[in-house]
């Protein structure tokens, strides 16, 4: 029996250092392009030198290339301005594509992502626990018919981007799962199981630093360089970056805020942890014992006027905990900001910022900096997203860590 725990084999491998060597200077310097054009967005070819540092002429070489492999494109020009007409060149979107799976408590997510970021399609598998049984059929039909959207594009697909929780076995209690249904987690690796249904390369994440990720790369992150991220979901969770760059700390689990006890009772009773006060599996029960549908915790109902008395209740148990814990994490990491998102109604994620902001007024701040708290941008399809961006920038970024490197560090102005 294989005794190795499910979250040490689906880890990603540890990093290497790497250098300009690693894919071959010509290939260094083209993904060195795509690069920039991902994080500035469309660029005359002037731009592009002057922002890589590299020559006009190697620029304009790698474009044309870039062009011929259908990785980039011609925007109409840009007139108006002083001098010549500028080009802008932009991501071609049905360049690549990568397909990105979320295996989650409560559902299944498969996406895919075309090369410039944009989701092409997208189709989800609810369930009450997550049954090995039941979810790998699913999850085969999903990709079958992520393949049929894209048709013969479909040939374009460069990888697997999965995102799921370290220990999907665990917390079997809490969700109310039959004895027996999740030990089979105990012997699966998730990430060469997809492998070997897909047959494509296989990018692994824990499922909220994932959603980190996304945010890290097209939302917040992107004027952020060191803050803790939180996602409110089935469970709440975590990721951090720090100097612009997604921390995951040596057991691919850092930002695991879920796990942080909560300062609650006497010294001898047994600390619940922040996932017990601030999941939304909480508001769902709450939901339940009221006879109203627990999916209602994370769509607009949660505010109805008919159940908002349990929503209170479930926030006013939450955003204390939640200020509780990132007081300790700005302690601790000198935080800029910390990031709140989650598959929740917007305006129910604006009350708990709010309401956390509120608890954090009343606290202690000397010897500290308070960070400012900030709504996600990405929302309920972070942990998916961000498990399809891994592929990308594993085969276009220049060194699988740059995109996690914000652009006045990666050489770009």
């Amino acid at each position: 029996m294989d005794t190795t725990s499910t979250a040490s084999r689906n880890r990603r491998p540890a990093r290497r250092p790497v250098g300009s060597n690693q894919v071959g200077m010509r290939q260094f310097n083209e993904r060195i392009v795509l690069q920039t054009i991902r994080l500035h967005g469309p660029l005359p070819k002037a731009d592009v030198s002057r922002l890589t540092r590299l020559s006009m002429q190697t620029v304009s070489m790698i474009v044309d290339r870039l062009i011929d492999d259908d990785l980039l494109e011609k925007q109409a020009r840009v007139r108006g301005r002083i001098g010549q007409p500028s080009v802008p060149i932009a991501l071609r979107g049905d360049g690549a594509y990568t397909i990105g799976i979320k295996v989650g408590r409560r559902s299944l997510d498969v996406l895919a992502l075309d090369f410039a970021g944009r989701v092409v399609c997208r189709d989800v598998f609810e369930y009450a626990y997550p049954d090995p049984r039941a979810l790998f059929p699913a999850l085969e039909s999903r990709l079958a018919r992520v393949h049929q959207t894209l048709g013969a594009k479909s040939g374009k697909v460069v990888g697997v981007g999965v995102a799921a929780p370290l220990w999907l076995g665990g917390w079997r209690d809490f969700l109310g799962a039959p004895p027996d249904a999740l030990d089979a987690w105990h012997e699966i690796d998730l990430r060469a199981r997809i492998a070997t249904m897909t047959g494509l390369p296989v990018e692994f994440a824990k499922d909220t630093t994932a959603a980190c990720a996304a945010e890290l790369v097209m939302g917040q992150g992107r004027g952020i360089h060191n803050f803790l991220y939180l996602f409110v979901g089935t469970f709440i969770g975590g990721g951090l970056v720090i100097d612009g760059r997604l921390h995951g700390g040596p057991h691919d689990n850092a930002g695991a805020v879920g796990s942080i006890p909560l300062r609650e009772g006497g010294a001898r009773k047994p600390a619940r942890q922040l996932l017990h006060a601030a999941s939304g599996f909480v508001l769902e029960k709450l939901f339940s014992d009221a006879g109203a549908p627990p999916a209602a915790a994370h769509d607009h109902r949660a505010l109805s006027a008919e159940l908002w008395r349990h929503t209170e209740q479930w926030l006013d148990s939450a955003c204390p905990a939640i200020a509780s814990a990132l007081t300790n994490a700005a302690a601790l990491l000198d935080l800029e900001a910390v990031v709140i998102d989650g598959e929740l109604d917007r305006q129910l994620l604006r009350e708990i910022i709010r309401r956390t902001e509120r608890v954090l007024d009343h606290f202690e701040w000397e010897g500290m900096v308070r960070p400012q708290l900030l709504e996600g941008a990405i929302g309920a399809d972070a942990r998916a997203l961000g498990g399809a961006i891994l592929p990308l920038y594993a085969h276009f970024a220049p060194v699988h860590e740059l995109f996690l490197k914000p652009a006045t560090e990666a050489g770009f102005e």
